[in-house]
């Protein structure tokens, strides 16, 4: 065992009470006390915190932990503590100023080994001054960065920033999902010098996955809450809208199941008290959108039931991750009905307006060196609007930031242009990942094997472990198609250039640069001669 190795394990035993760690967490602990960007991807509960806990113990320095939601913050510090580590601490809105003052202030003693912060915050310029040169930068569910960065958290996409101004220390970005375009998203938006990618395989044996088919809406929701009345507890229900987080649990209290809804719409407290019932034993059902679950540990979920399509694959995977943590057999399952993928549109769906664009881009000519906060107050407009605009203007090289400061490289019409494009594109590719969905929920062979392929995990065999395969339906399915495998680079006669991201014996998911996510027959593909090998694949 290497000196590094044996440190790291004295520090996992004697600080965090850890006899053993994985080997998986070893090697991205190593590059981490090294000096490198690493990229973690580890299945939920494989000890991921781990990662940056047990090397902040042996670093020279603060170690700031960028939390994308509060109460995981409140968990994430209070787990710290329970284990008697150095001192973890948290600065956020729903703590009053005197207690973040207080904060501050043992940050500035050197008192604080772990810094807990949002994205919204690390944007305050007086927040990163407090900071000084941290000596790692943690970016915890990573993912967030691509699934959240573009428009509904657009402070995700400034972390590149915020890091260069704290003296551009080691980052460190830990998921448990990220398929081959996320993690590159992810890798590109925080800026990573040639990360070390840590990433174990994405299987959950113990994870029966099946999908149910309906026509009806009301035929599909008798069947969830029958299923859920009958399922083992506790257990999980995703749902799309708050409506449905309120009626499926009145109807599941109905039916004598100990139920309790879940949303962003309630009060922090009411969702607070809720979380921790769960987490008690108190609650055997949380039906909920998907504003519940990130950072919960909770061993014993036994099922996790989706009574409506998620957005995408992606937000699938993180979400049925939530069951059978102990190992023991859990159930997911998805409740589909096509028809379903039409709100999931609809929730997609954004309007760009090319206008506010433009005014946002002449601002920024006319007072350059301005922060976001003061172009916000100049054109009148909410801060998280204007970042969103701004960082699309950055992304397709209108504008040009340092040290939080803009300038306009382009005239402000050629800008707006070019902004909208790019948000077009970037609204199509988020759509189109429904349509990934609707393969997995509509595939005919081994279910399993189809989602680890959207992951680009090879399942030599069916897993005997899936509803296609429990039904013979998987044994008619050839693992893929030798023409076309699994992110070999690919030329479409319409939709332009593209990777394979899931190959089957007669259809073909391709990721497409410019529209996003498509399905296509291969029997039409070779019909129309639509579909070749691009050159540089």
């Amino acid at each position: 065992m290497t000196a590094v190795r044996e440190r790291l394990r004295r520090a996992a035993g004697d600080v965090f009470g850890w006899a053993e760690l994985r080997d998986e967490q070893v090697a991205a602990m190593e590059q981490v006390l090294a000096g490198r960007d690493v990229f973690v991807v580890l299945p939920t509960g494989a000890g991921k915190s781990a990662v940056y806990q047990v090397p902040g113990v042996l670093l020279d320095g603060l170690v700031v932990v960028v939390s994308p939601l509060i109460a995981l913050q409140r968990d994430q510090v209070a787990a710290l503590r329970e284990n008697g580590a150095p001192t973890a601490a948290l600065v956020n809105s729903a703590q009053s100023e005197v207690d973040n003052d207080a904060t501050w202030e043992a940050v500035a003693r050197g008192e604080v080994r772990y810094l807990f912060v949002s994205p919204e915050q690390l944007a305050k310029p007086e927040v990163s001054d407090r900071l000084g040169e941290p000596a790692l930068f943690v970016v915890d569910e990573a993912h967030c960065v691509s699934a959240w960065g573009h428009d509904f958290r657009p402070d995700y996409l400034r972390l590149e920033a915020a890091v260069a101004r704290v003296g551009r220390p080691p980052v460190l970005a830990l998921t448990a999902t990220a398929g081959a375009t996320v993690r590159e998203d992810v890798i590109s938006h925080l800026g990573m010098r040639d990360p070390v990618v840590v990433a174990v395989g994405f299987d959950r044996p113990n994870l029966s996955l099946a999908v149910r088919g309906f026509v009806e809406d009301d035929d599909k929701r008798r069947a969830v809450l029958d299923w859920v009345r009958d399922a083992g507890k506790p257990g999980l229900v995703y749902v799309a809208t708050r409506k449905d987080a309120r009626r499926y649990a009145e109807e599941l209290a109905a039916r004598g199941v100990n139920a309790e809804p879940f949303h962003a719409g309630m009060k922090a407290a009411e969702r607070e008290r809720v979380q921790d019932a769960f987490m008690r034993g108190r609650v055997d059902v949380v039906v909920a959108t998907s504003a519940f679950g990130m950072g919960i540990d909770k061993p014993d979920v036994r099922f996790v039931a989706h009574a409506s399509a998620p957005g995408s694959l992606d937000a699938y995977y993180q979400e049925i991750g939530r069951a059978g943590r102990d190992g023991e057999p859990a159930r997911a399952v998805l409740f589909y009905r096509p028809q379903d993928l039409g709100l999931q549109r609809f929730l997609h769906s954004r309007h760009v307006d090319r206008d506010a664009l433009a005014g946002l881009a002449e601002a920024v000519r006319d007072h350059p060196g301005l922060r976001v906060t003061e172009l916000a107050r100049e054109v009148g407009e909410s801060r998280r609007k204007v970042t969103s605009g701004v960082n699309l203007l950055e992304r397709v090289g209108a504008v040009q930031a340092a040290k939080a400061r803009f300038r306009l490289v382009v005239e402000p019409g050629e800008a707006a242009d070019l902004a909208v494009e790019e948000a077009q594109r970037l609204h199509r590719l988020d759509r189109s990942r429904i349509e990934v969905l609707r393969a997995y929920a509509e595939t005919r062979a081994c279910r399993r094997r189809h989602l680890l392929g959207y992951f680009g995990e090879v399942l030599e065999r069916a897993c005997g472990n899936c509803d296609t395969c429990e039904s013979g339906e998987a044994g008619t399915g050839v693992s893929a198609n030798p023409e076309y495998p699994a992110q070999s680079r690919v030329h479409h006669r319409e939709f332009g250039s593209g990777t394979v991201v899931q190959s089957e014996a007669d259809r073909l998911t391709v990721l497409f640069e410019e529209v996003g996510y498509k399905t296509l027959s291969l029997e039409a593909v070779h019909a129309a001669d639509a579909l070749g090998r691009h050159p540089e694949g």
